[in-house]
């Protein structure tokens, strides 16, 4: 195996944690496994995987059969089965529909809006589809609108954490979407006292409350800000919040279904006349008719910003999916974890004690291991079907959630690292591929690297992240394997000399 020089390890970076880890660094040269053992960290669990894409060789290999939490490179998974099970032309439909034909402006019987779980849908995406509606001739409905979608469905997957839940990115995954079930705001400090005020746009139908305070001259001995999530999309705000500085919100909604009611009913007020109410069921009648359709953008489209963004929405309504369309049933998160196991089975890829319980990898009931991404990673490489996928990946120092993250955005990563990031409490995760040095558009590695119990007193005094200083030692590994590789191709072109050269040579050593 091409051996690593630590000399050429010796950036602050790598310097610094080797003098946090307390470990000498050894003279001369050390291969990847030793560079593991210097820079592995004490007091967390990792895994790693690392594999040479052109020659199938497995380079470094360390835990890599312990089942850790995947976090969001669980969204792989998603995307690989998403591409097999709904192909390219997948998109998700939004339509209204009757059973009838307008008479003068006036339609007798009820009128539908069938929600299809579109994790992209806007408030703007309903606005245009009720226009088109009156400009279909209906201003007036002599019976219900009624909202159409899954009844008693899951919201949320087990293993979700309970203080998550009132956050954007945990969303509820439902068939009724708008603004992906989030409402944004803000809680500021009042001019003449301590008191906080909090605020949304008008148009968003839920209510704020808060008899919170701001702690602006750091006063209290104990400061906290605690947030209640109450029927009837009900935020309510108390306690502390340090300083005078406005925080903005990002609040997921209780009630999908009531926060469409309510958002349908804002829209379409003083536009179309509903002498019925706004109503939400299941069932659709057999004769209903399109009046107007919006359609989301196509799988591949959504994947990329499943995977650049880290969307877990749009991870999470894709699984359901996945489940309604392998078994033909309701859409449930367990369903689409099934399929999951069963399409990559079907690809050679067995999940055999792997725990799968939502696609997006919020839940910390998920657990896979790092042989089992690696397969995943090499799948994707190896199928022409699937390698698009890799160049949807965050690119470090340039695109998705390794943009601007740290360490990534130089060299020597900088641009040569496609991956899927992956971090909760506790959990950094990364798995993807290095390209060479000389060709940042070819993948030459794919690797895993699993970090869990990561507590944040560890990774507040960590010099840099353990995956980092791995792919640096992983890029320097490549320079000396290449550099390697020309001085034994330079030994090879010298010529030979010849047999009268060969004999003088030996007549000079002879003589001297």
């Amino acid at each position: 195996m091409p051996q690593l020089s630590l000399q050429g390890l010796a950036r602050p970076l790598l310097l610094l944690s080797a003098m946090a880890l307390s470990s000498p660094l050894k003279a001369d040269n050390t291969s990847l496994d030793d560079l593991l053992n210097l820079i592995t960290p004490a007091s967390s669990q990792t895994a790693v995987w690392i594999e040479d894409l052109q020659s199938g060789e497995q380079l470094l290999s360390h835990n890599s059969e312990t089942l850790m939490i995947p976090a969001s490179t669980q969204k792989l998974l998603t995307a690989v089965t998403a591409t097999e099970l709904l192909g390219g032309e997948f998109r998700y439909h939004t339509s209204i529909l009757s059973t009838g034909s307008p008479q003068n402006g006036v339609l007798k019987g009820d009128l539908y809006l069938l929600f299809s779980g579109d994790p992209t849908l806007k408030r703007q995406d309903l606005i245009e589809l009720f226009k088109r509606v009156t400009e279909a001739g209906i201003s007036q409905v002599q019976g219900n609108l009624i909202l159409i979608g899954e009844t008693h469905e899951q919201l949320r997957a087990p293993g979700w954490v309970w203080d998550d839940l009132g956050i954007c990115y945990a969303a509820p995954v439902s068939s009724y979407v708008i603004n992906q079930n989030c409402v944004h705001g803000k809680l500021e400090p009042t001019l003449a006292s301590d008191k906080a005020k909090i605020s949304a746009p008008v148009y968003l139908p839920v209510k704020l409350t808060t008899n919170a305070i701001f702690d602006k001259g750091h006063k209290q001995g104990f400061c906290e800000l605690q947030l209640a999530r109450l029927p009837g999309n009900h935020f309510h705000f108390s306690g502390c919040f340090p300083g005078a500085q406005v925080l903005p919100l990002a609040l997921a909604v209780n009630d999908p279904g009531q926060y469409a009611i309510d958002s349908v009913a804002g829209i379409i007020k003083g536009k179309l006349n509903i002498k019925g109410k706004i109503l939400t069921s299941n069932q659709l009648p057999a004769s209903s008719r399109v009046v107007a359709s919006h359609a989301s953008d196509a799988l591949p489209e959504l994947l990329e910003t499943m995977l650049l963004e880290s969307d877990n929405l749009i991870a999470d309504s894709l699984l359901k999916q996945l489940g309604k369309h392998y078994y033909g049933d309701g859409a449930s998160f367990s369903a689409g974890a099934k399929a999951i196991r069963e399409v990559l089975a079907e690809k050679g890829i067995m999940l055999e004690r792997a725990q799968l319980i939502d696609g997006s990898g919020l839940s910390r009931y998920n657990l896979l291991n790092a042989r089992q991404l690696a397969q995943l990673l090499r799948l994707i490489a190896d199928t022409p079907d699937y390698q698009w996928l890799m160049h949807k990946l965050p690119v470090s120092g340039h695109s998705g959630t390794l943009k601007y993250r740290k360490h990534y955005a130089n060299k020597p990563l900088k641009g040569r690292v496609w991956a899927k990031t992956g971090s909760m409490q506790g959990v950094v995760n990364l798995a993807g591929y290095v390209t060479d040095d000389s060709d940042k558009q070819v993948p030459r590695y794919l690797f895993v690297v699993l970090e869990n119990g990561l507590s944040p007193q560890s990774k507040e005094l960590e010099a840099a992240p353990f995956a980092t200083l791995l792919l640096q030692g992983l890029t320097d590994y490549r320079a000396n394997s290449h550099a390697e590789g020309q001085l034994a191709a330079k030994e090879q072109d010298k010529p030979k000399p010849t047999q009268q050269e060969k004999a003088q040579t030996e007549l000079n050593v002879s003589a001297r």
